[in-house]
């Protein structure tokens, strides 16, 4: 029976360089890695030998004979990426079976150098700014492919950035990640600090003349304006600020926060606009066993939160957020999914997706014209409303 990959993928592509039969793409020297919503197993291909399974550092990878519930799901979207593609589109699925140039793994996972250093020559020194996954893959290329000493320059007195800060708390399986990153900062030639801030600590310039290169792994700490009238009134709050809390980063106080109005409008509709909403309907016992910030589970059991639009300028063909981040809101047992069918394009992209089609994913979504002048329904749920905005 073939493997599957699931909603938790990270496209790292660790399982693509363990696999002997080139059954998962896309592969980092293919056009559309990065562009794709998750990695996909060829199941004609699969031989079932497990070593993706065994490699995937967030446990993503699953027997299509052991998906049960909504995972289901997976082994259709995981064939369906291969099958034949419509005239005209960029997509294509790569041909299966071992590559004659690959008989084993892909070449792209081996160290190439340019020249040959000499033997004498002084290790090096390099500074990674950041413990973030940005920060440790940089620390794991450089490990793999020099043999420089590694410095990480942390600014909190915790590692891991965004996969601990960032990451919903709901989604455990891909914090796993973390873990390889543990094991990064073990290596010998890794040395961590934790509180430096660089431009308090330690000026931009001192650790450039310090070591022989630096790598600036860092997020973006300021968050973003929209512009909008009221934007600046109480009630109105930046996501990244809302996830920060809900997760207990410590620029963040435990009080930030009072889940008082019955509607909640999230602008936006990628992935973090949905963790949004799917935390404030989530049942805070179901969240009680995460690592959700006991701060905002106390306020999530008090909350009056019953109903989240969130707005997409465009419309579902074009959302921001992945086809599994979706297809999670589709199986909430806590609260309903809506879509608001107030414009008719909407419907018309739904009903006309064809399986690989974003809006695909939306097609069993009871649609609802929202009369937005009354109070929520009874109950919780979650209103998609397309081409929205919030500008005037």
């Amino acid at each position: 029976m073939p493997f599957a990959i699931t909603q938790t993928c990270c496209a790292d592509a660790t399982c693509v360089s363990v696999c002997p039969v080139n059954c998962i793409h896309p592969t980092p020297d293919e056009p559309d890695f990065g562009s794709t919503d998750m990695l996909y197993v060829d199941p004609r291909s699969c031989i079932d030998c497990g070593a993706c399974a065994d490699a995937c550092p967030v446990d993503a990878i699953l027997p299509i004979s052991s998906l049960t519930g909504p995972e289901q799901a997976y082994a259709e979207i995981n064939a369906s990426w291969f099958d034949t593609v419509t005239p005209g589109s960029t997509d294509r699925a790569p041909a299966p079976g071992p590559r004659p140039d690959r008989p084993t793994f892909h070449d792209w996972d081996r160290p190439r150098f340019d020249r040959v250093l000499p033997a004498d020559f002084p290790r090096l020194s390099v500074a990674v700014v950041g413990s973030g996954p940005s920060g440790m893959y940089a620390v794991e290329d450089l490990l793999l492919h020099t043999d420089a000493d590694i410095t990480v320059f942390e600014r909190l007195q915790v590692p891991d950035g965004l996969v601990r800060f960032g990451v919903a708390p709901d989604h455990p399986a891909t914090k796993q990640v973390a873990h390889n990153f543990a094991r990064l900062r073990k290596h010998a030639r890794v040395t961590v600090r934790f509180g430096v801030e660089v431009g308090r600590d330690v000026s931009p310039e001192q650790l450039a003349a310090d070591h022989d290169a630096v790598i600036h792994a860092v997020g973006a700490h300021a968050e973003k304006r929209l512009g909008v009238p009221g934007e600046e009134l109480p009630g109105s709050i930046s996501a990244t600020r809302f996830v920060a809390w809900y997760n207990g980063h410590p620029d963040v106080p435990a009080d930030s926060f009072h889940l008082d109005a019955e509607r909640v409008v999230v602008i936006g509709n990628g992935n973090v606009a949905l963790d949004v909403a799917r935390i404030l309907v989530s049942d805070p016992d179901v969240l009680a066993d995460t690592s959700i910030a006991s701060h905002a589970l106390t306020e999530l059991r008090s909350s009056r939160v019953r109903e989240v639009v969130v707005l997409g300028r465009r419309g579902p063909e074009h959302a921001a957020y992945t086809r599994p981040e979706a297809m999670a809101l589709t199986h909430l047992p806590s609260a309903e999914l809506v879509v608001d069918d107030h414009d008719p394009r909407v419907g018309e992209a739904i009903d006309t997706a064809g399986p690989r089609d974003h809006a695909s994913v939306l097609a069993g979504v009871r649609r609802e014209a929202v009369d937005w002048s009354r109070q929520p329904a009874a109950g919780r749920r979650i209103v998609l409303r397309f081409h929205s905005s919030p500008w005037p």
